[in-house]
């Protein structure tokens, strides 16, 4: 960028322009001068710079006006003020005003080179963090989705797609599959990452609160409404509003939420003012919208409004090629927050993550996650410390926890591993433990006085 970079001069003396011109021209920067700050001011909006150089004594203007519309224009601009003999301080005023720097007249070569250089190197380096800042968003919107499965490649593309517009989207996936996760990487992508992205659950207040939550209410709207107060829309003007468990609205309500996808507007309860807003709305469910929709459980045109692109998650049973990485990651999380050294899996109880059903998904896997970490003394995770939560079978009964045993697995170490899960899912209980394995109390004692170690 120091090289060729674009330059702006604008000052009214014609000797001042043609030796600037020809001492940045050999530093191998392009220069253009004017003589007023209205031609200064509009050729920088009409073509732009890299750098701008204004006098502050100009036939039309001061070059503080010039500094100020500039900076109106282009915030990332550097600005170098000329200044002449009596008006110092008004390059102070400069300065604080966001100039990068000034020089005095008459111009010194070696002066204005090295100003020149600094100011292009630091607008320079501050693209260059402006970028460097833009990828690392990028990485941590996608990093939020873990997974190289084939599945999970390409939910991350659309959402690489779908991010910079403005679209509505609609993610769907079963609980634990990671829709409010999906909900931040499309924000966190987007035009909108410098804004809020404020979420609530449609499921989880009451129909009674939902509207005022979503609308905001004046004072003496309702019985106990004291205050005024701003709702979700509100608070995510400029953003992003993530309204999870969509299907659990009202109809009475998704009527009025139409009119906000529709124009933008809205009014708190208790008052008759619009208020509108800029708001990009993503929405999730876990339940057949389509089922809903032929129920008369849910509006069909409020559907389309918010499905414009649809986002659906597998779950985790479709892409067990990813456990072992979602494994790692929240082995790595949670031994930082639990203080313990633990580096790795038994082959064993990795396959038996890898073989689980998992129907809490994501999630399931996260919480058993949790348990093994808090529960194992060394530095492995062993099978019989992972407390899998039952699955169901096929006529909807629930199982107990499973054991993986390895075909060649000794013996002895095959009821060492059925023992040690039986006590893990007893909470330690030796005498209930004992029960579901079918044998007494002191058998299982005698057989592994110390299931601690």
């Amino acid at each position: 960028m120091p090289q060729r970079a674009e330059i702006l001069l604008v000052d009214d003396e014609e000797a001042l322009c043609t030796a600037a011109e020809k001492i940045l021209a050999k530093e191998g920067y392009r220069v253009t001068s004017v003589n007023t700050a209205t031609d200064g001011l509009a050729s920088f909006e009409r073509n732009g710079a890299d750098l701008l150089i204004t006098d502050l004594m100009l036939p039309d203007l001061e070059g503080i006006h010039v500094l100020k519309r500039a900076k109106e224009m282009r915030p990332t601009v550097e600005v170098i003020v000329i200044t002449g003999h009596g008006t110092v301080e008004k390059a102070v005023e400069a300065m604080r005003l966001g100039a990068y720097d000034f020089i005095e007249k008459p111009l010194d070569r070696a002066a204005l080179v090295k100003a020149v250089s600094k100011a292009i190197e630091k607008q320079r380096l501050a693209e260059e963090n402006r970028r460097l800042r833009e990828e690392l968003q990028q990485q941590r919107g996608e990093d939020a989705l873990i997974g190289n499965s084939e599945a999970m490649i390409a939910v991350k593309k659309l959402l690489r797609q779908i991010a910079p517009t403005d679209v509505s989207v609609l993610v769907q996936g079963e609980s634990g599959t990671g829709k409010e996760v999906a909900a931040d990487v499309i924000h966190n992508l987007s035009l909108r990452r410098d804004k809020a992205i404020v979420k609530i659950s449609c499921a989880a207040i009451p129909e009674t609160l939902l509207e005022s939550e979503l609308f905001g209410y004046e004072r003496g709207a309702f019985t106990g409404a004291a205050g005024s107060k701003p709702g979700k829309f509100e608070l995510a003007d400029g953003g992003t509003l993530f309204l999870d468990e969509i299907a659990e609205m009202s109809p009475q309500l998704q009527a009025k939420l139409l009119r906000v996808l529709q124009d933008g507007r809205f009014q708190r309860l208790g008052s008759t003012k619009d208020i509108q807003v800029d708001v990009r709305v993503i929405s999730a469910t876990h339940v057949d919208i389509h089922q809903a929709i032929g129920e008369k459980r849910f509006r069909e045109d409020l559907y389309y409004r918010l499905n414009v692109v649809n986002v659906t998650l597998p779950p985790l049973r479709q892409r067990t090629e990813d456990i072992p990485l979602l494994a790692e990651h929240f082995l790595k999380k949670y031994t930082v927050r639990m203080r313990k050294d633990i580096r790795s899996f038994a082959p064993a109880a990795m396959e038996q993550l890898i073989s689980h059903s998992w129907a809490g998904n994501v999630r399931e896997l996260e919480n058993a996650m949790q348990r093994a970490i808090a529960v194992t003394p060394g530095d492995t995770i062993q099978s019989f410390q992972l407390v899998l939560m039952p699955s169901a079978t096929s006529d909807g009964q629930a199982v107990g926890p499973s054991v993986t045993i390895p075909i060649g697995l000794p013996m002895a170490e095959a009821e060492e591993r059925i023992i040690h899960a039986a006590l893990t899912h007893c909470g330690g209980d030796k005498e209930k433990a004992a029960k579901i394995l079918g044998i007494s109390s002191r058998t299982l004692y005698r057989r592994f006085a110390k299931p601690e170690a």
